[in-house]
């Protein structure tokens, strides 16, 4: 039996993965160049039961999510630069009070209003250092269509595992270009349900290491009475000013995924077994990046690309061993270098990093990025 095929645009197909990962819940403002997923989901999520709702503003539709998620649903909001901006306390609150969402945001120009229909790849710091405080960060960063919708299914996954919010950030080029699709059969893809407790609702506490570092998450109205804070917390929810309970909560809470990095991170490896210089790219960038890395072994350039699926954690360890075997990296970016300066990171001086940024509002070609190849010696 053939399975079913569309040709959908970014936006579209990251609102049906949402639905396939059963996602039920979605709160949100139109904001370009997003837009497309709040509409998808005004239609489609009462056709299974779901709810949607348009909120006043991106900090009401974050309150939404986390509310609505607490009460049990999977849930999703989508946005944009300034969209983020104005919803990163409550993604610390999120992050703090361990909730599982997902966030979709579509990279375009900025800072401020910016460049909205222009792509960039400009926030993808903003998933780590974006809401003060130390917390947990998972980012994902696709490349096509398919993976668009695959890895918004990973998002829903991998925020319920680890009872965190997650971001999927593709650039506007990979949200508004239009690609064939191949479905997955209902199973196909494992969905991950929430962790449930298995103890009595009056032994229940949200924050019970005993559990490990990923506690289970009871849900509002379910027979389960507990707190919910943005302070400093004790295990059973309420808050604490004690320096060891503070220490080892938040100690914990991003240890629940930097010790998971291997579980979590992803990437692409592409003509890396004998090369000399190897480019780091990611979102649409890769797209470019593997047709030069094509031309440049046409031309004998041994060159091959490592291409970032999971942005954060950032693949530290596979960037490391690559640095010390080839002469070089290349780093085409539509930013200013934010990529660069983990590669430089990682590298540790034993490889130089050449970097590409264009901030213009237009793509990054394979002819520049060949070009900075030669440039490696």
């Amino acid at each position: 039996m053939s399975k079913k095929v569309a040709f959908l645009q970014g936006n579209e197909a990251a609102a049906q993965g949402a639905l396939y990962a059963g996602c039920n819940f979605f709160g949100g403002y139109p904001i370009t160049p997003s837009t497309e997923v709040a509409e998808v989901m005004s239609v489609e999520l009462p056709k299974v039961g779901g709810k949607f709702i348009q909120m006043e503003d991106e900090i009401g539709a974050m309150a939404a999510i986390l509310g609505a998620a607490l009460a049990g649903s999977k849930v999703l909001t989508s946005t944009s630069g300034p969209g983020l901006s104005l919803k990163q306390e409550l993604i610390g609150y999120g992050c703090i009070a361990e909730i599982p969402c997902v966030v979709y945001n579509v990279m375009r120009g900025g800072p401020s209003t910016g460049m909205p229909t222009g792509p960039s790849q400009s926030d993808v710091m903003c998933a780590k250092w974006g809401t003060h405080g130390d917390h947990p960060a998972i980012c994902l960063v696709p490349a096509s269509v398919q993976e668009t919708y695959e890895e918004v299914i990973r998002a829903f996954n991998l925020s319920e595992k680890y009872r965190t919010p997650v971001m999927v950030m593709p650039d506007e080029i990979v949200a508004h270009m239009r690609e064939r699709i191949v479905f997955p059969e209902p199973g196909e893809i494992e969905v991950l349900p929430r962790k449930s407790p298995t103890v009595p609702p009056e032994q229940y506490k949200p924050y019970d290491t005993s559990f490990g570092d990923v506690p289970p998450l009871a849900s509002f109205g379910s027979g389960y009475k507990f707190h919910v804070t943005g302070l400093n917390k004790m295990q059973d929810g309420f808050p604490t000013t004690k320096a060891e309970v503070v220490q080892a909560e938040e100690e914990r809470q991003v240890r629940k995924v930097d010790a998971n990095a291997d579980d979590i991170i992803t990437f692409e490896e592409y003509m890396l077994e004998d090369a000399e210089v190897v480019v780091v790219a990611y979102g649409s960038t890769s797209r470019s990046a593997r047709y030069a890395v094509n031309v440049a072994r046409e031309q004998g350039i041994k060159a091959g690309m490592f291409r970032i699926k999971t942005f954060w954690p950032f693949p530290d360890k596979q960037i490391k061993a690559l640095a010390g075997k080839v002469k070089g990296f290349v780093i085409p970016e539509m930013n200013l270098g934010m990529c660069s300066i983990e590669l430089e990171r990682c590298a540790q001086g034993k490889a130089p990093v050449l970097g590409i940024f264009r901030v213009d509002g237009e793509p990054i070609n394979p002819d520049q990025i060949v070009e900075k190849i030669k440039e490696v010696k």
